[in-house]
């Protein structure tokens, strides 16, 4: 494992930290209001058990549980708390980092839709957890992938 200190804390920072903080600071409102809606970014690569990125599928693990911890704490005040674990989503870093020939064709291979996903897949997503719609709908992960897990 070549994963330094300032490594992992940098990933904490990047994929969970905020996600707990930003919580904190729009909580005081919504509970004064008695609805609100907190929408969570996790991945994937925890569920497929991907390789090679401990202190990155850690951090994003991690995103599961403070969620289930947040809908259960402050679900009682009438504020939501989901997460959504996107799959390979096709943005510009991806494209320029990541994404090679072989490795889109293995994701469209393993995908049960067979087309690249995009931001606005995932944004729809949000819009409709977020909505008054998803009312019900609390202290739960949402896997947007195409089916590929």
């Amino acid at each position: 494992l070549e994963v330094t200190e300032d490594y992992w804390d940098g990933r904490i920072a990047v994929n969970l930290k905020h996600q707990f903080f930003a919580a904190q600071a729009v909580l005081p409102d919504m509970m004064a209001k008695k609805k609100g809606a907190i929408v969570n970014l996790g991945s994937t690569s925890w569920i497929i058990g991907q390789g090679g990125m401990p202190a990155y599928t850690a951090s994003k693990s991690a995103v599961i549980g403070l969620t289930r911890s947040l809908a259960r704490d402050f679900g009682e005040h009438g504020v939501r708390v989901n997460a959504i674990a996107p799959g390979w989503i096709m943005t510009e870093r991806q494209l320029a980092l990541w994404v090679t020939p072989d490795s889109a064709r293995e994701i469209n291979e393993r995908q049960c839709l067979k087309r690249s996903l995009v931001p606005d897949d995932i944004a729809r997503v949000v819009v409709f957890m977020a909505s008054d719609d998803a009312g019900a709908i609390t202290n739960q992960h949402y896997v947007v992938d195409g089916g590929w897990t």
